[in-house]
Formats: C-alpha cells, structure tokens, sequence
C-alpha cells in the first residue's frame, strides 16, 4: 500500500498519521491470516480447494462435546485424510480444530471441577494429536458463553467465568507435554453486543486478562454486534458508534468495532493478543418502517440472513435493491423499499478497512467467518490479507 493510501485510511479511521505509518512499517510478530471453515460444507466447499497460501490458520469448525469428552463422530475420517493432505501440500498452513460453536452444549460440565477438565482436555489430546495425529495443530475454544450470554437451553453457572479460565490453562498444560512444534491455543470470544440475556458483557464471562496471557491470541468476534437482538435495523459490525444509532449506554460505546478492540485492551488483553474477525454474510431486518435513512435504525417485526458475499452480490445487482454508505460505520447496507428490506453486509472495501484497521493499530491479525461464504475469486478474503 503506498503512503499516500496509509495517511488516507489513518484520516478516515481518526488513527494518527506517524503512528499509522510506522504501524504499517512494522513487522508484526508471525501475522494470523485466519478462516474458520465449516465442516458442513465439504459437500459444496471441499477442503482440497481451501485456498491455503492466501491464509496462515484454518480452523475447523467445529469438534462437538459428548459426554464430558471430545466427540470423534463431529470429525469424518474423510475430513481428517483431507486435512492432512491439505497440509502436506501447505506446510506452512497451521490447522486448528474449533471446539463448540454456538448452541454447542457441554462446556460448563466439561470444565465443572479438576478431574472433569482433565478428562476433556485429555480426550481432546488424544483425540486431535493422537488418532488424528497430523491434521491439527492447534486448538480454538468457541465457548458460547460461560456464565450468561448463550442460547437458552445452553448449561450455564456463575462459577463458569473461573473454570473457563482453568480449562484454557489445563490445555495449555496438556498441549505443551505433548512436545514437538509448540501446539496453538486460540478462542473464539464474543464483543459487547446484546444477547439472548439482553446487554452483554464480555468480562462476565471471561477473565479477558487472563485468557490473554494463556492463549497464544484471541479471535475476537467483531461481528454479530448488530443482531435480532438489537430493537431497531442497524450495522452488523459497524467501525466506530454511529451518532444516529438508539442503542443507549453502556452498550453504544462497545457495540462496535474500535469499541470492542479497545474493551479488551482496557481488560488487560494486549493489542498483539487480538485477532479482528470480519463476517462475510449479511443480517438483515424487516422494517415496519422505512424512516429517514432508507430503512436504518428503524423498528422491525422479523430477521433475515444473506447466507454469503455471491448472494448478497445477486441483490446488489437487482434494481428492487439501493446500496448506501455510512461514513463512521464504514459500512455498507442496502434497502428494498417496495418490500422494506434492510440488509447489513460486508463487501471488498468494508473488509479491506477493517483489516487495515487492524494492522495499523498493532493487532495480531484477521480472521472470517466463514470460508464457503467467499465468492469463486475469493475477493473477500483477498481484500482481509492485502494490508499484511
């Protein structure tokens, strides 16, 4: 990127300019270029064709939990053979098998008291780097969420906040007395957005400090923040807090991208521990209304989604469908007015802002939700990679 592009994006983003450059000029330490890539989508999206030297981590998604112990049958054997050609072919890829997901039970009994997070931590062990030996090098806990914040029919307690903490440590303990290559330890952990409990807080439930020091970084959703769960159509993953939006505080000031990077540098999370997550789908609402600002920030009666970026590009190409632009969001949405269809999305341009974002203010990397979801050309992905 020329210097004249990293003074333009550090003006729009409020970033100062010197620091911006020698952020940019800064060689980060082993940059993530990471994709979640869902294990239902081998049918359509077969992992041969996962486009490995674009990205540095992939993680499967997702490894289920069965009885207090990591499940074998969330895995095909056919997958396990394909990952360990994928690698063979990239050896410089690392591999991560994702635990949980939302909706996904078990976590809170797996990791309940000292021999029960023994137990899941050492069936995951032998599990991943045993009978799997050679498709995984890593593992990523999605715990969707410890204490509050999960779907409803989810096993929750309050003691969940400190035996996530003692889970993440326990694999950290049992990964690193494997030996060989040094083992990866991720989580995927949510932003201050509104839930099925109403406003979120991340540090409710995770000690945020001392994940970070645990795992080798976090992958932060920084997305999802403009949900069902918000009262009116708005962002799914807005830059900053937009004046217009309703949203009250607290949650207004975190409800956002910068926000959400910054709650966790201001919970003991260091800047080269965070991996910013960009979604490559659309949310979409139907306004009651169609308001001031072509259906945003406007009551709706239901919800909707655009399942990937080829899909949300077929309504940007029919004329029922306008596409606007908010310049503190640095995002995209488009409105059918006849139907009162609002639709948040990503595209090229909010992607590419998004992951400068993250490299000219130190964070470790990027990461999508989810491969399959890209176009043929990969214009997604290759827009997160370009800043690193």
């Amino acid at each position: 990127m020329s210097l004249t592009a990293i003074t333009l994006m550090a003006t729009v983003l409020g970033i100062n300019e010197s620091s911006a450059v020698a952020a940019w000029n800064q060689k980060p330490n082993e940059p993530v270029i990471g994709a979640y890539y869902a294990n239902w989508e081998t049918g359509s999206h077969p992992i041969s064709e996962i486009p490995a030297d674009s990205i540095t981590n992939l993680y499967y998604s997702f490894g289920g939990i069965t009885d207090g112990v990591c499940d074998p049958s969330s895995v095909p054997a056919a997958d396990v053979t394909a990952l360990r050609a994928l690698k063979a072919a990239h050896p410089k890829l690392k591999v991560s098998i994702s635990i949980g997901g939302w909706g996904a039970p078990g976590f809170s009994d797996a990791a309940l008291t000292d021999a029960s997070r023994k137990k899941f931590v050492s069936s995951c062990m032998d599990l991943y780097f045993g009978a799997y030996k050679g498709a995984f090098d890593g593992v990523d806990i999605d715990w969707e969420f410890p204490v509050s914040g999960g779907p409803s029919d989810i096993t929750d307690r309050p003691e969940d906040k400190a035996n996530a903490t003692l889970l993440v440590a326990e694999f950290r303990r049992e990964m690193d007395a494997l030996g060989g290559a040094h083992k990866v330890l991720t989580a995927a952990l949510p932003t201050g957005r509104l839930q099925t409990d109403g406003p979120y807080d991340p540090a409710a439930s995770f000690d945020l400090r001392a994940m970070g020091k645990d795992l080798d970084w976090i992958n932060l959703m920084t997305y999802a923040e403009g949900t069902g769960f918000s009262a009116v159509s708005t962002f799914d993953a807005p830059m900053f807090p937009v004046p217009q939006d309703p949203l009250g505080q607290p949650m207004k000031t975190w409800n956002n991208v910068a926000g959400s990077v910054l709650y966790y540098e201001l919970n003991g999370v260091p800047a080269d521990k965070i991996v910013l997550g960009v979604p490559f789908y659309g949310e979409g609402f139907n306004v009651t209304q169609a308001g001031s600002d072509h259906g945003l920030y406007q009551p709706y009666s239901s919800t909707f989604g655009v399942d990937s970026w080829p899909d949300v590009k077929a309504l940007i190409a029919d004329p029922s469908w306008k596409q606007y632009w908010n310049p503190v969001a640095q995002a995209p949405w488009l409105y059918n007015a006849s139907e009162k269809k609002f639709l948040s999305f990503e595209d090229p341009r909010s992607i590419g802002i998004r992951s400068g974002y993250a490299k000219l203010t130190g964070l470790r990397g990027a990461f999508m939700w989810e491969l399959s979801e890209d176009d043929a050309d990969y214009s997604m992905l290759s827009a997160m990679a370009s800043p690193w």
